[in-house]
């Protein structure tokens, strides 16, 4: 698993550095302001790359003596990171849509500037397609906030080539800037939604309620050995889930026969939710329910 996120994140270091020789070499040619729009958003993406993969790196580490949970955050700061320099791109790309708007547009040498936003399309759809599945088979934070930086880019890509096709048909200028204006409000949505998502996991946010309630669903298997469950509390570092509950068991249950029920529920719940690490705390139970799920014969057995 560790090499396929580091190989994903290297290879998105390398294709976006392709794609941006592309968009410089392409901007100068035509004197497409989309396009040199198009080819900052790159170099912000290629910044965003490096920091996702060294986010990995860090977040692999094992635990140590100065953080014995691990380094998992380092993703979510590495995915904050992004988030941010996504912004930037954004705000760099409609300040100079509007400049251009203001001082009057002109492009050439249309054809040379549909051809490579095609090519650069394809190529950063098929990579940022590559990644967001290993993100996902991975539960990786940062690398799934490069991926969603390099769809934006697709999508600041494509409404590039409407806007330089449109211009070819009408002989408009002025349209390179109004399109670049709209990819700068593209990319600001998906830097909102990857600074979300990003945040949550600094902020030890909650797992979400699917997750809980598979929580609960392996709980509810036991029932027959258990009085109930309180204090559920769940939170994320990276791909790391933390979990842990109060388990309320008959006072009469043995040490041992409480332990092995303990080791069930983790063993349970971590098949059902990957990259979890769970604690539970056993609690006995006071006699004072009015109606107690365990009866008596129940509870000098279990």
């Amino acid at each position: 698993m560790l090499a396929t996120k580091e190989n994903a994140a290297k290879l998105s270091i390398v294709a976006v550095s392709f794609l941006i020789a592309m968009k410089v070499v392409a901007s100068i040619v035509t004197g497409s302001i989309a396009i040199r729009a198009d080819a900052i958003h790159s170099v912000i993406d290629l910044v965003g790359a490096i920091v996702g993969f060294i986010g990995i790196k860090i977040a692999d580490r094992p635990p140590d003596r100065q953080h014995p949970f691990g380094h998992g955050k380092a993703e979510n700061i590495a995915g904050v990171v992004i988030a941010s320099l996504i912004f930037i791109a954004a705000g760099t790309i409609a300040y100079q849509a509007i400049t251009r708007l203001i001082s009057g547009a002109t492009v050439e040498l249309i054809a040379v500037g549909i051809y490579v936003t095609a090519a650069a399309i394809a190529i950063n759809l098929a990579i940022s397609w590559y990644m967001m599945r290993v993100a996902r088979a991975t539960d990786s934070v940062a690398l799934e906030a490069t991926a969603r930086d390099l769809t934006a880019d697709v999508l600041s890509s494509v409404a590039v080539l409407v806007g330089l096709i449109l211009v070819r048909l009408t002989g408009v200028a002025l349209l390179d800037p109004i399109v670049a204006l709209l990819v700068a409000i593209l990319i600001f949505r998906t830097a909102f939604l990857t600074m979300k998502k990003s945040f949550g996991g600094l902020l030890d946010t909650r797992l979400p309620r699917p997750e809980e309630r598979k929580i609960i669903a392996c709980l509810g298997k036991h029932s027959g050995q258990l009085v109930g469950f309180h204090k559920i509390r769940t939170r994320k570092a990276g791909s790391q889930r933390y979990i842990d509950f109060h388990l309320v068991v008959s006072k009469d249950v043995s040490v041992e026969k409480a332990h092995q029920l303990c080791d069930e529920l983790e063993q349970q719940i971590e098949a059902r939710l990957s990259y979890t690490s769970v604690t539970i705390h056993i609690e006995p139970c006071d006699g004072k329910c009015e109606q107690c799920s365990l009866t008596p014969d129940i509870c000098q057995r279990v």
